[in-house]
């Protein structure tokens, strides 16, 4: 781990006193076992906000104590002279190292004690690799937006007109987040995620209805930037709600899921290539059941979020190829309507 801001938080957690209310806390016969169902614990000032990880008041304690020690004054001037060069540059900062390091004390105690792991501010421990926060899901996004980028200019080397960057702009800023994961970047990385599925919808109207139609096009692109832009702002000014945010994204996928398998199915006799757009959105929805398989990350780095990135990877090559052969088609088609004419 690097850039610690506790110096040895094995020997911390062997010699942790446990505050009250800890769910590690001894029970009534003077050992340290699991419960069935740890309580709900209150603050001060209301109910607790967030995970049972940072609920957990050894977590709170231990945090309280490392940013005392380690976060002002002396300590902190030796805490940023002997901080990594690439942990400032991606804002690693004192209190962060310091949640880094109670999150860890926190799980062992936790397992040492046959508790379930417990997840710290809506996320899994993982473990930090360089400043790499999710090292898995910031590979496997790196290699989607590579992946989209080869076939991108694959695309464009077949096809004059081109595609806009959408996917790739959406797969750079999930490789931002799960690298180093803020208010800004989570936000990013969600709304343009919402951006490539009403993309893909976009793609599918226009490929549907047939670009013979301009205008009934026209008011439908202004239909789905409207809505982006309505979404957008409802999560960025009003609340920052996720189950509305998951909510409606599932809703947009299946949409685009029904529509273009309905066109695939309409079309298969005459357009051998469209099995690739159906085993595609197919796959797509396949892979996202992953996400509810909601387990601690395997070797603190491998989660379901992240089997899930990775199982995306063949299918930016596979709709890319779709797309190429697509376009190709329409290009002949056009010019074989212009010979005739």
């Amino acid at each position: 781990m690097v850039g610690a801001c506790t110096a040895h938080p094995e020997a911390e957690a062997d010699q942790a006193v446990l505050p009250p209310g800890s769910v590690l806390a001894p029970n009534p016969t003077g050992r340290r076992g699991p419960r069935t169902q740890p309580p709900l614990r209150r603050g001060p000032a209301g109910p607790a906000r967030g995970s049972q990880g940072d609920r957990e008041p050894l977590y709170r304690e231990c945090l309280g104590r490392c940013e005392r020690q380690n976060c002002s004054g002396a300590a902190l001037r030796h805490f940023r002279a002997r901080q990594p060069l690439y942990m400032g540059l991606t804002g690693w900062t004192c209190r962060d190292d310091c949640k880094y390091e109670c999150m860890w004390l926190t799980v062992r105690l936790y397992v040492q004690g046959g508790h379930r792991v417990p997840q710290f501010h809506g996320k899994w421990p993982f473990s930090r690799f360089l400043f790499f926060q999710e090292p898995a899901s910031a590979f496997a996004s790196f290699l989607n937006g590579l992946a989209s980028f080869v076939m991108l200019l694959r695309y464009k080397a077949a096809v004059p007109p081109g595609l806009p960057h959408v996917s790739l702009n959406a797969w750079f800023w999930s490789t931002v987040f799960h690298t180093r994961d803020t208010a800004v970047t989570e936000k990013l990385d969600y709304f343009c995620a919402s951006a490539v599925i009403l993309h893909s919808v976009y793609l599918c109207c226009v490929r549907t209805l047939g670009l013979q139609r301009p205008a009934l096009i026209s008011i439908f692109r202004a239909f789905l930037l409207l809505f982006l832009a309505c979404h957008i702002s409802y999560l960025t000014l009003v609340r920052f709600d996720y189950g509305y945010n998951m909510a409606a994204n599932a809703a947009i996928g299946l949409l685009n899921l029904a529509w273009w398998l309905r066109w695939c199915l309409r079309n298969r006799p005459r357009l051998p290539h469209v099995w690739k757009c159906a085993a595609v959105v197919l796959l797509l929805q396949a892979l996202a059941l992953l996400e509810l398989l909601d387990f601690p990350p395997l070797f603190w780095v491998l989660d379901a979020h992240a089997l899930w990135h990775i199982g995306t990877i063949p299918l930016n090559v596979l709709f890319y190829s779709f797309l190429v052969d697509d376009s190709l088609y329409l290009l002949k088609a056009n010019s074989d309507l212009f010979k005739a004419d």
